[in-house]
């Protein structure tokens, strides 16, 4: 039986590997991106996520096997707090409805190694209570700050993951038989990250912060294919697991520690 699989960030990087792989496997794919996809939304808007749930529930007919909340940034702004924490938030949380009509429905959303750096615990906090008015006054804080600007990026993916983790065993994710868990890549070759590994200059100093010992930077593809995996009928059991794909970041950055 064909499977629907709703995808945020299609149009590039990640999302669009994710896309092509699960098409490529038989899958009815609904990409969803600013442009160049089949439901172009802005995810930083409470209006943007409103059209996607509305789009969705239309094309899928009420039901979707697969979520895959993808979409975010990385640039030192307020936008990046707006989608990668509240724009995944909506998407997971708006379609959960249509998941639980699947026999085998399956979620992942996407955070990245940099949620093992210390966050902005103001930012932190806010993103945690759901508080957007107060999340995005505290980015824009940050933002202004050229020396703190770059944590809101990793702290948007923490709190992800930190949500992710609270929700996944719930009665209305677990319970409905919804398998919700994350990937979190480390240095992935996209364009979002073209001015940190476009030189091998670049790429050096990069790989100075985050070690990746196992085969450096990598391709979209790679985490595509962990997606698909998680995403398949076969992945009965995993729940809420933060599955760092990273060439060894967290092995080197946390030693011991399992969390």
């Amino acid at each position: 039986m064909e499977r629907t699989a709703v995808i945020t960030g299609s149009a590039s990087g990640i999302g669009r590997a994710a896309a092509e792989l699960l098409a490529e496997r038989g899958y009815r794919v609904i990409g969803v991106d600013i442009a160049g996809a089949d439901i172009n939304v802005d995810l930083t808007t409470p209006e943007g996520r409103e059209t996607l749930v509305a789009e969705v529930t239309e094309r899928s007919g009420g039901t979707v096997d697969v979520v895959i909340a993808n979409a975010g940034l990385s640039s030192p702004t307020v936008a990046t707090a707006a989608v990668n924490f509240f724009g995944a938030v909506a998407t997971l949380a708006g379609l959960r409805p249509l998941l639980a009509a699947s026999p085998a429905p399956r979620a992942v959303a996407t955070t990245s190694m940099a949620a093992l750096f210390p966050p902005d615990e103001a930012l932190l906090q806010a993103f945690l209570a759901e508080d957007e008015p107060a999340a995005l006054a505290r980015a824009a804080q940050l933002a202004d700050d050229p020396a703190q600007a770059n944590l809101i990026y990793g702290t948007s993916k923490q709190a992800l993951a930190r949500w992710l983790r609270r929700v996944a065993p719930t009665p209305e994710w677990a319970g409905a038989g919804i398998a919700l868990n994350a990937v979190a890549p480390g240095v992935v070759a996209t364009p979002m990250t073209f001015d940190l590994t476009g030189t091998e200059e670049a790429k050096a100093a990069l790989l100075q912060r985050v070690p990746m010992p196992l085969n450096g930077i990598f391709e979209p593809g790679d985490v595509a294919a962990l997606m698909a995996w998680l995403v398949s009928e076969e992945n009965a059991h995993l729940c809420g697991q933060v599955i760092y794909i990273d060439g060894g970041s967290d092995a080197v950055i946390r030693g011991d520690s399992t969390w």
